[in-house]
């Protein structure tokens, strides 16, 4: 089992900074930019959390197969197109979250830093980030939950190669095809922790935004 966690970790570490990034960006603008078509926009955002994970990965199949330019890199089947496959189903919660995070900040605050003279990225750093940053951790945590816990589109686009794209989900996924329900026991309980402990994060977070 130690070799899917090392490869269940590297995905979550190489996802992470892309589902935060690309996530608080999406929900950043969804929250603060007005432009035709931001309903349709925010439904495309969302779909992957409501479309079976087979459908996600078949068409990220097609893409990545299809596609001249995108067939020509190799993704497929590879360690690469794990952090894709964990990414995608993750970025809709954290532009949600960060979508709520920002639109809680009131903008007094900002223009107030703004007729002081300071820019829009000290405004940014120094105001509005602080301010949404526990709606913007709780989306980190269950998003980190999301990735790490990833199968289906998985599956699809990198397969269940040992020592390769082998991450605990498929771990369990292969351990259960052989009947060895003990190991897959062992690691279905450091996913199930893993959710736990997100949830339970995110609970702390609310809790502290109460008081």
């Amino acid at each position: 089992m130690t070799g899917p966690l090392l490869v269940s970790l590297r995905v979550l570490a190489l996802s992470l900074p892309v589902i935060v990034i690309l996530g608080g960006w999406i929900g950043w603008i969804l929250a603060r930019k007005a432009f035709p078509g931001k309903m349709l926009l925010s439904l495309l955002v969302q779909l992957p959390l409501i479309l079976p994970p087979s459908v996600t990965g078949f068409y990220l199949l097609l893409l990545f197969g299809k596609t001249p330019f995108l067939r020509h890199l190799g993704v497929l089947f590879s360690f690469p197109a794990l952090v894709i496959a964990a990414s995608v189903p993750a970025v809709p919660i954290m532009a949600q979250a960060a979508r709520a995070g920002f639109s809680s900040v009131n903008s007094e605050y900002e223009d107030a830093a703004r007729t002081l003279g300071k820019g829009e990225g000290h405004v940014f750093f120094t105001i509005t980030l602080p301010l949404a940053r526990r709606s913007l951790l709780a989306g980190l945590a269950l998003s980190s939950a999301r990735a790490l816990g990833e199968f289906g589109v998985s599956l699809m686009i990198a397969g269940n190669i040992p020592g390769l794209t082998q991450t605990l989900p498929l771990y369990i996924f292969s351990r259960v095809e052989t009947l060895n329900f003990a190991q897959a026991h062992g690691a279905a309980l450091l996913l199930a922790l893993a959710g736990f402990s997100s949830l339970y994060a995110v609970r702390m977070l609310e809790e502290g935004r109460g008081r």
